[in-house]
Parts: C-alpha cells; sequence; structure tokens
C-alpha cells in the first residue's frame, strides 16, 4: 500500500512548473562556485603531483586560478565568466575571509579537513531560492592554532576542529546568512544577514564581491572567450557595471547600509600578484589582492584609483549590536533602470513560499518534522554542491608554469587524450571533493531524482558521453586517476532514475534508457578485458570505492606477488550484468533487437554465478572456494605460487555478493522465453544448469508470490547465513547501521604474515588510527551510507521473493522475529537515527559538540558526513559529504512512501 504525498495541484506549485517548463534557462545561474579550488588536480603544474603543496591555501588569495574559482556562498553562470560571492573581515584577521579554510592531507591527522562551519539550509533545484549560514569567529581566526594542534595529533586522537579552539566561547561570533532569489532567470537578488550573537556590540566589514573568472591570460588553450579582458566598472553610485563580450552587460546594484550610506566601491584584477608569490613584475599594478591590502593592511595605492578592473567588492563596514542583526540588499541582473529594491521584500517571500509548496508536495504524507527537517536539508546539501567542473586533458597538460620556471611534470590521466569538461556536476563535497567520482555521481543521481529528475538524468548521460567515456569503454573514475576502478554502480543508478522519473512524470524515458543500455555495454566490456585475470570469471578491481577493508592495497602490487580474487570485484559485475539485463527487459517490452543481448547478460551472470559458489569445482576445473562453509561467509582468496589462501576478513568485502539480487516480473521473464533460449546450453553444461535451477527462483503458477522472479548469486542458504552475520549486534549490526568491518575483529583481528611482516585489519569504529593505504584506512568499522543503502534495497527484494510469512531474528540471539520488509524498515531506521533527534533531543551525527546539540542557533543545522563512527553515530570524515549521505532522503522517502505488509514482531 502506498501512502499518498502532500496533495498540491500544478498551479500551487511554481517550482515544479518552473523544472518542466523552462528549468535549463532557470539554471542558467547557480551556486557553481568550488567551496576549494586551490590544492586540486587541475591547479597542479609542479613535477611532484603534490596538488596540495603546488597550490596551497597561502596562495590561493593572490594566485589566479585556471580552471575554476571558488568562494563562500557563492554563484556563477554556468560556463563561470561572471561569478559573486562574500568577503568577510572581523578586524583582526590578517587575511580576508573570502575563501573557507582547512587543512591538506598531510597536515590533517586523519587526513585533509575543511576547518569552517557552514551550513546550506535551503535550495529548490532551479535555485530560484537558495540559503546557506556561514558562522565567523569574532576574534582572530585561529589559522594557526588549527595546524600546528593537528600536526601533533597522533592517529590514535580525534580531530582538532574550529569548535575545539574556544573561538565561539560565549558566543562570540556572527552568524552571517547568505540568501538568493531570482526575480528570474537573469535578475538576482541577493540578502546578506549578519547576527551579532556576542554579549558585546561588534564591528563586521562585509565585501560582496564580483568578479570575472581569467579567461584573458593562459594563451590559445582558453575555454571560453577570444580573450578580449572583461571589464568591471562604476556605473553609478553603488552600481558596479560588468561587460563582457560573451555574456554581455550585467550590473550590481548594492544598497545603502544600516547608516545611510552606499558602500565603498573597490576594484582591482583578477591577476596574480606575481611580486608576493614569485618575486617577479606584476603584469597589473592591482591584482587579485589588493582588495584585502586596501582594507585591512592600508596600503596607499593597492585599489585602482580609476574604478575599473576585473574584480570589485562593495566595502560595508557594520556595527551590529548585542544579540542584534544587520541586512543587507544587492541585486545583480542584466542592465536595468528600473529601481532596484522596491520588489526586494516581496520576491524573497514569494520564493519562499514556492519553495515550500515545492518541498510539501514532495514529502511523504505524516512524516514527522524533524523527517522533513533532515531531508530538506539533505535536498539543499545536494543542490548547493553543483559546480562548474572544466577538465580538457591536452590543453591542461600543455599548460605553462605562471612563474616562468621550466619544469618537467608528473601527467596524471595522460593516457585520457579526450577527456574534456566544462559542464556543471554534482560533486561529493565541494570543498573536501571538488571533483567528480563516477562511484558518488551514481548514488548522488538516485537522491537527486527525487528533486530534479533531468538533472540527474544529465549527470549519468554525461559520465558515458564521448567527452568522459573511453573508446575502450572505461568510464573516469576520479579526477585524481581516471583510470582506478570503481564499482560498477551507474548501471543500478540508471535503473533507479528512470523509474524515480516514470513515477514524477508519467512518462517513460525509454530514449535515455537505451542510450544508457547501450554505453554501459561497452563499459562492461572493459571490465570483462581488463579485470579478469585468469578468465575465470573472478575479477580484480582495485580501488573498488572500498580501498581499505583488506589485508593489502588492493591499488598496488602486492607484497606476495599473485593476485587476488575478490569476493566483492566478481560480486559487482555480478550486480553489474543484473542491473543490465533488467535494463534489457524493461527496452525488450517495446523493441524485441534487444532480447539477445539482454540475454547474453544473463548467460554471464550465470557464468559468474558458477565461479563464484565455485559450482562444480569452477568451469576450468580449478576453481576457488569464495565461500566458506564452516564461517558461512565470503571471503577473498590470494593465489600465489600455486597455493589459494582465504583472507579471513569478516568485511563488506563477503556481504557485497548480496547486491547481486534482482526481482522481475514472471510475466516478462517468459516473454523473453528464457528457458527456451537457455535451455540447448544448460543442457550441455551442467555447472550452468545447477546455477540456474540454484539461483533463479522461477515460481509455478498458483505458489505465493507466483509473479515474482527472484535472480540471486546468493543461494537462500547463503543469504540466511549472511543474513545472520549481518544482523548480529556482536558483528555487522549497530544501532545506526550496518558497519564496514566485523566488531569480532575488534578482540581478534585478522594478521597475515609476509616474510614475517605482519599485515593486520583490527575493528577501528572511528578515524583511522593507521597511515596505511594514505593515511585514510577508515573503512574498518564506520558506517557508510551507501552500502547500507544497497544492502537495504537486497533485503526489500528478497521480501518480495518470500512474502510476509518468511520470519527472521532481529538483531540475531534476540529471539524477536520479523518479515524482511520489518527488517529494511528496521535498517532505514537505525540510518536515519543517525540525524534525527533522540528521546533526549540529542543528533547521534553530531556526537558529544554541546553547541551543536544544545545551542538554539545551531540545533537545526546540519552537517552531512561522509561517515559515521561504527558504535556510537558521531560524525566523521567530509563534513559536507551531502553527496551519498544525501541518500537519507531516499530512505526517508522510501520509509514514508510504502507500507509493508503489516505484521507485528514475533517473539
Amino acid at each position: 500500500m502506498t501512502r499518498s504525498r502532500s496533495a498540491a495541484s500544478p498551479s500551487e506549485n511554481p517550482e515544479r512548473l518552473r523544472l518542466d517548463g523552462d528549468g535549463a534557462a532557470w539554471k542558467t545561474w547557480g551556486p557553481y562556485l568550488s567551496d576549494r579550488s586551490w590544492g586540486s588536480v587541475r591547479e597542479d603544474l609542479s613535477e611532484t603531483g603534490n596538488a596540495w603543496r603546488s597550490f596551497p591555501h597561502d596562495h590561493a588569495r593572490s594566485r589566479a586560478y585556471r580552471w575554476g574559482e571558488d568562494g563562500i556562498g557563492g554563484i556563477s553562470d554556468r560556463d563561470q565568466l561572471l561569478c559573486f560571492s562574500l568577503g568577510l573581515w572581523n578586524g583582526h584577521d590578517a587575511i580576508l575571509k573570502e575563501r573557507l579554510f582547512g587543512l591538506d592531507n598531510g597536515e590533517g591527522n586523519h587526513g585533509e579537513d575543511v576547518k569552517e562551519c557552514y551550513f546550506h539550509t535551503d535550495c529548490t533545484p532551479t535555485h530560484s531560492l537558495m540559503r546557506m549560514v556561514y558562522q565567523y569567529p569574532q576574534a582572530e581566526f585561529p589559522y594557526d592554532q588549527l595546524v600546528t594542534t593537528n600536526a601533533r595529533r597522533s592517529k590514535l586522537e580525534p580531530e582538532f576542529e574550529l569548535v575545539d579552539t574556544g573561538t565561539f566561547n560565549e558566543q562570540r561570533y556572527f552568524s552571517v546568512e547568505i540568501a538568493y532569489a531570482k526575480a528570474s532567470p537573469e535578475d538576482i537578488l541577493i540578502t546578506l544577514t549578519v547576527a551579532n550573537r556576542g554579549p558585546d556590540a561588534a564591528t563586521i566589514h562585509l565585501l560582496p564581491t564580483l568578479w570575472y573568472r581569467n579567461t584573458w591570460s593562459w594563451g590559445p588553450d582558453r575555454q571560453v572567450g577570444t580573450g578580449v579582458k572583461p571589464t568591471l566598472s562604476v556605473l553609478s553610485d553603488g552600481v558596479v557595471r560588468a561587460e563582457h563580450e560573451v555574456l554581455g552587460d550585467w550590473q550590481l546594484d548594492c544598497d545603502h547600509g544600516p547608516d545611510g550610506q552606499l558602500p565603498e566601491l573597490l576594484f582591482c584584477d583578477n591577476d596574480s600578484n606575481r611580486q608576493r608569490l614569485w618575486n617577479q613584475p606584476n603584469l597589473s599594478a592591482h591584482p587579485k589582492d589588493s582588495i584585502g591590502a586596501h582594507v585591512i593592511n592600508r596600503v596607499a595605492g593597492a585599489v585602482n584609483p580609476h574604478r575599473v578592473g576585473t574584480k570589485a567588492a562593495a566595502h560595508y563596514r557594520l556595527e551590529v549590536p548585542a544579540g542584534g542583526s544587520v541586512t543587507l540588499r544587492l541585486r545583480l541582473r542584466r542592465s536595468a533602470t528600473t529601481p532596484a529594491f522596491t520588489d526586494h521584500a516581496q520576491i524573497f517571500a514569494t520564493r519562499q513560499a514556492e519553495a515550500d509548496a515545492f518541498y510539501n508536495a514532495l514529502h511523504p504524507a505524516g512524516i514527522s518534522e524533524d523527517y522533513r527537517l533532515i531531508q530538506r536539508r539533505a535536498w539543499a546539501g545536494m543542490l548547493w554542491s553543483k559546480q562548474w567542473f572544466a577538465y580538457d586533458v591536452p590543453a591542461w597538460s600543455r599548460q605553462q608554469s605562471e612563474d616562468g620556471q621550466p619544469h618537467t611534470r608528473l601527467l596524471r590521466n595522460q593516457n585520457w587524450h579526450h577527456f574534456q569538461a566544462a559542464d556543471i556536476m554534482s560533486m561529493p563535497d565541494k570543498w573536501e571533493y571538488p571533483w567528480f567520482a563516477a562511484w558518488d555521481l551514481a548514488f548522488h543521481c538516485i537522491a537527486l531524482a527525487y528533486v530534479d529528475s533531468t538533472f540527474a538524468k544529465e549527470q549519468l548521460l554525461l559520465l558515458v558521453s564521448n567527452r568522459f567515456q573511453g573508446a575502450n569503454g572505461a568510464v573516469p573514475a576520479y579526477e585524481w586517476n581516471f583510470d582506478d576502478c570503481n564499482p560498477p554502480v551507474i548501471a543500478r543508478a540508471v535503473r533507479r532514475v528512470y523509474h524515480i522519473d516514470r513515477q514524477r512524470t508519467g512518462r517513460a524515458d525509454r530514449a535515455f534508457l537505451d542510450t544508457m543500455f547501450q554505453r554501459l555495454g561497452t563499459y562492461y566490456v572493459w571490465w570483462l578485458n581488463r579485470k579478469d585475470a585468469t578468465g575465470s570469471n573472478l575479477f580484480q578491481g582495485g580501488f573498488l570505492g572500498l580501498d581499505n577493508i583488506g589485508v593489502f592495497d588492493r591499488s598496488k602490487p602486492l607484497p606476495t606477488g599473485g593476485h587476488i580474487e575478490q569476493s566483492d570485484g566478481t560480486a559487482w559485475m555480478g550486480v553489474f550484468c543484473l542491473d543490465l539485463t533488467l535494463m534489457g527487459l524493461e527496452l525488450t517490452d517495446h523493441h524485441d533487437g534487444y532480447a539477445a543481448m539482454t540475454l547474453g547478460y544473463l548467460e554471464h551472470f550465470l557464468y559468474l554465478a558458477v565461479a563464484m559458489n565455485n559450482i562444480g569445482g569452477n568451469i576450468t576445473g580449478n576453481g576457488v572456494d569464495l565461500w566458506d562453509a564452516n564461517d558461512g561467509f565470503f571471503y577473498d582468496v590470494l593465489r600465489v605460487n600455486g597455493q589459494k589462501i582465504p583472507l579471513k576478513v569478516r568485511s563488506l568485502v563477503g556481504l557485497i555478493p548480496l547486491f547481486a539480487t534482482a526481482v522481475w516480473p514472471r510475466s516478462a521473464f517468459a516473454e523473453l522465453h528464457v528457458h527456451q533460449h537457455l535451455k540447448p546450453l544448460l543442457a550441455t553444461r551442467p555447472r550452468l544448469s545447477e546455477a540456474f535451477r540454484s539461483l533463479v527462483s522461477v515460481p509455478a503458477n498458483g505458489e505465493k508470490n507466483s509473479g515474482v522472479v527472484l535472480c540471486s548469486l546468493v543461494g537462500q542458504d547463503k543469504f540466511e547465513a549472511l543474513l545472520r552475520c549481518m544482523l548480529d549486534e556482536k558483528e555487522f549490526l549497530s544501532p545506526h547501521g550496518i558497519r564496514g568491518l566485523s566488531k569480532f575483529h575488534e578482540q581478534q583481528p585478522y594478521t597475515f604474515f609476509v616474510d614475517q611482516t605482519p599485515y593486520r585489519v583490527r575493528y577501528v569504529p572511528g578515524d583511522s588510527d593507521t597511515y596505511l593505504f594514505g593515511g585514510n584506512s577508515n573503512w574498518c568499522g564506520p558506517i557508510w551510507m551507501p552500502v547500507n543503502y544497497l544492502l537495504i534495497t537486497t533485503i526489500k527484494r528478497w521480501f518480495l521473493h518470500l512474502g510476509p510469512d518468511y520470519l527472521v531474528e532481529f538483531p540475531t540471539g534476540s529471539g524477536v522475529r520479523m518479515h524482511l520488509g520489518a527488517v529494511a524498515d528496521e535498517l532505514s531506521k537505525r540510518l536515519i537515527s543517525l540525524l534525527a533527534r533522540d528521546a533526549n533531543g540529542r543528533r547521534p551525527a553530531l556526537g558529544d559538540n554541546e553547541l551543536f546539540q544544545h545551542d538554539p542557533h545551531w540545533q537545526g543545522l546540519l552537517p552531512f558526513h561522509e561517515f559515521f563512527h561504527g558504535d556510537t553515530g558521531a560524525g566523521l570524515g567530509a563534513a559536507h559529504q551531502t553527496g551519498w549521505t544525501g541518500l537519507i532522503a531516499v530512505l526517508i522517502q522510501e520509509l514514508g512512501e510504502t507500507d509493508l505488509i503489516p505484521q507485528p514482531a514475533v517473539t
């Protein structure tokens, strides 16, 4: 039974009408600035490939970027030609606060980490309304304290965060809300509200800043325009005029401050300060950091006295009373002569009401206000995390260092000479991960499809476009190494996005599905040709998105020699086969030409099943037992010097085979004539026949659930064994989801010796305690949202097959029995409880941070962490990883929309 959402007619939902109408025009401007462009691969011109050290934070205020701009709460047009963001100064810092500060991978005791407090509080998919909050200390920002304290801390200690420095004591900080509302696609109203939370009046300088991305300094490889330098100048008092050969004429209107005065307009150029950086003559007399020099250091002549340039700021000096607030208004639009602010409040109120109507229509009826808050904040973070991503590999490889020094560069991704991106993309986290990752993006699209299925489809199509996917079928993994292997989950995302889009629109976008099916077929062949070392259908996948759950770093040569037959690598190929089979079944309903390909994927799934389960000693007679019958678990197997050595780590490696489970209508199975097609093959391949009989359940007419066919890489006996282990609180089940590694290894670490050198895996529920695998070995116990989501969907599929009469213990050993649909719901609730208020009003993900837990100004500001402590649920890793942790919105949606068959727990 499906619950209805809150009713809303199209006329009551203007944001939905915009999306379905001229949505592309309304998305011309959006939050497309990065939170961090320094320290990125694209800006790295070093010989060593150390991007963080090549372009550090200390350079960012003085050095022009080549491949994308950054800022605090900033926006740009979709080609990122003209940019706007907020600069601040509290009167004590040595530099302007123009971008978010954090530590590089070598400085943080648990890897790179942003050291700021900012929160995305609202956003519509067309960006007609956007809000975020930035918490800015009134005392000097503790840059040095954050660096030195984290440097002193070991892996056994937690990260030292901004809230730990004491800078927010006595509420001595400014809470700055940055808000945007569009009057039309090219008319953007801006409100900046500064609240003084402290006990005394305090001064803050606000510098809303407009600038052009530097497209004029890099020679023939510039991406947009002919190289003619654009211009910012004074149009009239308080108004900046912007002239660009491609973008046309724009203006920024700046309202009076609370003192009745218009701001001082300051101008310089978005060019590097070569004198400061490299002790070389400047090309501009007023380089990029000149506004800071004028405001903070009071350097005479720092800014352009003629008030022209390519970067401009409106300088407001505000006295904010204790407990009070001050609001400023601005407007960025095409050249206009109408008053800028007479309709400001009305437009903001209208857009806010429209945003409320949009989300109210989306939230499942009957869910709590707290669940609604979590969903809306999750989607806001995902929509804010769009970024203009530009990376032209040939142009990048040819570029010269700005300092003029000769160099021989370590060229990443040099085989990807076709790769060319200049697109709006969904980022995992625009500070810590301001670059796309194919595995992450697949999960983003599932959550984004509920709010903007068009954008979700565009993202998936981009991954397999000719500008991204290689001629050999490879899909680029992530910016640091396109050649690495992410789990092939794109097909799973395609299927979910397709169905969500069809449910929302009432139309099946088979053109999208067809394109993805064809392109993913070539990706599938790439996996077959590259990652099956022995031709035995047992796969090796390197990174696989789960880089630290094994004994060895699987992205590097093994210290033992040989290779590993991977339970997870093989299972991911099973997942890929089934997803392509299901896509083909959908397409075959309307075109018989897809039948052969679809049956081919199903046939290969059976070969994988034979290998995975070592049926009959495998097809070659030289099988590998990945399944341990005594332990009831899948393990990796090391093959070296003729030996087959199981690596008995009880990790997600052994649970991932569960993902390779699919259900589809019996009618579709019959229409494809599966039995007739496979009968000759099965008659001559007894091992395949056994796999088909044990792993493909085709009920007869009249049986319970006779309308559903289940196909799984694991038979019911293995499913039950893995489920018992997964739902055991002494192993994988935590109060807040499924752990990445069994708690069993807390007291009994797994150790493997190579020439008397121990390689050890131990359960660590939180941040890594080792520098193994690059210092981010965080898969040894924490809770990760994407794999939990896939486990829940797997359990739901088995529920459709086994029905409500099939009961299991939850938790294992508790004596409480329930059907699998209820188990899936309980796991969803545990994951949602990470961010939901408990009986004491606390949110587990916020940990022991009392400011977040109890302060009324912080309680509704939700960080979405990369992963969560395996015992307490405290948030860890990147703090704005709404990318995949945004799946919490999907869990709430599915939990709220669908009532599984009512079944009380049975003791």
